[in-house]
This record gives C-alpha cells, sequence and structure tokens, in this order.
C-alpha cells in the first residue's frame, strides 16, 4: 500500500481561512458527527476563524456538491463519522470538488471501513489479528468454524453499534435471524483482556490509552459521562506498550491513512506481548468531549484547539 512519508507543503490557517464543516450524516453515527462538529466548530470560532456548516442528510444529498461550491471554502473539515461520510465516497465527491479536506482519501477510507478487507492487509503486514470470519448477508446458513464466545459486528460498521456476544450457538441461532440481511457481518473470536487504543497524528504514535469499562466499550460507555474510564499513558509492561505503539504505526501506514487515526486492540494479558490483537482502525477518530483522541493529544501537549488546526492545516486536494 502507499505510504505518506513525503512532507506536503501545509495549509495556511488564519482568520481569513473560510472553514467548512461536513456534519451529521445518514449513518447510525450522526449524532456522535453532530457532537464532533459543534466542538471542533466552536473552537475555530473562539479563534476568529470563519467557519460554515452543512449538516448531510438524505434529502440533500444529490446537491451536496453544489451547495459546497456556492459556500467557496477554502478548507473542508469532515467532521462525518460512518457510512458514506467515512468509506470513500464523501471524500471522492470533495477530491472531484479540489477543494482541500481533512483525514484519509478515498482509498484508505474505504479500505479501513471494511473491516474484513483490512484485516487481510493487517495480516500481510504481519500485524496481530483476530480470527474471524465475514458472514454474507447475515446468512444463517454459513458454516461457522469459530467455537463460542464470540463477537458479531456489522463489516463496515462504527462506534460499537450493532456489536453483539454471542456466548453460545443457541444465542447465535436466536439473533442471526434478526440481523440485517442486506448487511455483511464479521464474526470474530472473543478475546479476553483489556481494551487499550494508541492514535497516530502525522506517522507518529502519541501514547496507549487503557479504556476501563464496567463490561465491554459500547456506544453508551464511548459516548456517555463516566461510561468509561481512560488511563494513560496505560500501565502495562514496556515490551506491550512498545508493541502497541509499533503495531498502531504500521496499520495506518499499511492502509495510507493521513492526518490522525486511532487504532483499537484487544490484550489478553495471560498471554503477554502474543496476546495483543488489532480490533480496528478508525480513519475519523470521533472530536467529542469524551473522545480518546483529544484527551490523547492533550496528553502530548498537544491543546484540542492546535489539534483542529494541526488537522486543518494538513488538509489537501488529494489524500
Amino acid at each position: 500500500m502507499a505510504k505518506h512519508e513525503k512532507k506536503e507543503k501545509q495549509m495556511l490557517i488564519d482568520k481569513n481561512t473560510k472553514v467548512l464543516i461536513l456534519k451529521g450524516g445518514i449513518s447510525d453515527e450522526s449524532k456522535v458527527s453532530e457532537s464532533t462538529a459543534r466542538s471542533c466548530a466552536n473552537a475555530l470560532r473562539e479563534r476568529e476563524l470563519k467557519v460554515l456548516e452543512i449538516a448531510v442528510e438524505v434529502e440533500n444529498l444529490p446537491n451536496l456538491a453544489s451547495e459546497i461550491r456556492i459556500l467557496k471554502p477554502d478548507v473542508i473539515f469532515n467532521a462525518l463519522h460512518g457510512g458514506i461520510g467515512e468509506n470513500g465516497v464523501i471524500q471522492g465527491l470533495l477530491e472531484t470538488l479540489k477543494v482541500p479536506y481533512t483525514h484519509s482519501g478515498v482509498s484508505a477510507s474505504s479500505i479501513a471501513m471494511n473491516k474484513s478487507i483490512s484485516k487481510k492487509i493487517f495480516l500481510s503486514q504481519n500485524l496481530p489479528v483476530i480470527k474471524g470470519i465475514l458472514i454474507k448477508n447475515a446468512n444463517r446458513d454459513e458454516e461457522i468454524p469459530i467455537k463460542p464466545p464470540f463477537v458479531i459486528k456489522p463489516n463496515d460498521g462504527g462506534s460499537s453499534v450493532g456489536v453483539s456476544f454471542i456466548n453460545n450457538m443457541d444465542e447465535f441461532n436466536a439473533i442471526i435471524g434478526k440481523l440485517d440481511k442486506g448487511t455483511d457481518y464479521l464474526l470474530e473470536k472473543y478475546v479476553p483482556g483489556r481494551e487499550l487504543s494508541v492514535s497516530v497524528l502525522d506517522n507518529e504514535p502519541l501514547t496507549v490509552t487503557d479504556i476501563i469499562t464496567d463490561k465491554w466499550y459500547s456506544y453508551e460507555a464511548k459516548y456517555s459521562p463516566g461510561g468509561s474510564i481512560h488511563r494513560l499513558p496505560a500501565n502495562i509492561p514496556k515490551k506491550v506498550f512498545e508493541h502497541c505503539m509499533d503495531c498502531a504505526v504500521k496499520a495506518h501506514k499499511s492502509l495510507g491513512c493521513r492526518g490522525v487515526s486511532r487504532t483499537d486492540f484487544r490484550w489478553d494479558e495471560e498471554k503477554g506481548i502474543k496476546g495483543l490483537c488489532i480490533l480496528e482502525i478508525n480513519t475519523q477518530p470521533g472530536m467529542t468531549k469524551l473522545s480518546l483522541v483529544p484527551e490523547i493529544a492533550a496528553y502530548n501537549g498537544i491543546s484540542f484547539i492546535k489539534l483542529i488546526e494541526w488537522i486543518l492545516k494538513d488538509a489537501s486536494t488529494k489524500r
């Protein structure tokens, strides 16, 4: 995969810069997107930048390109999460408009959003992943070579939306009939242990975060106050810590990600360094008050507004 090692000229961001934020969207993560957009817009307005916003909805999708052309932004901050905002579709539109935009481009976005394909690429780079199979169109007749317990989740989902834990085949048979028949699902062996996360900014890892929850890192745990505790840096063995950081950078580069990404891991501490596995990579990590990336950046001395300004300066017309 292409690796963007060459430094490009950064955009000039000042009070004359017209920033357009794309928010909302038509995925299950639209509320997260709105929260991200609100945090970013407020920070940029405090800096007295010219901030415009478009709420992406089903109704205005056909005219979205025209709306953007009319507004004539200098740069677009893509605050969309999930669906067309994160799978390469919006990225492709923005490239045709030749307006600088943030985060990863068409290829990296589409691959990262497809958990099954990204898993294959990670394997080709000798990165640790969890054993799993793809169930096409929620096919209940699909042979299941993995014994419970396991996890089933939409192959192109995010924010833990639609994730189910299966303890036995009776539970699996009960839930498979309720799944969306037009959706592909990824079934993975359940890995006990801890949830870890690493944010990568400008091809550099920031630190490892240990995510502590009562049960698992669900949508509610991610976006509800008190839903989880983030310990950073994670209190884990040095070799595991370094391996986690290294894997996050390799995952980021192997897909050709740009700007900022976040790689999530599962670690079975009983197995030591061999117990570390990549869950997935997120090319459009949240920027809400409860999100991991701003928190990790702050730990590294990067304020929220500095983080947003860096992401904007990194924007380009071809990602």
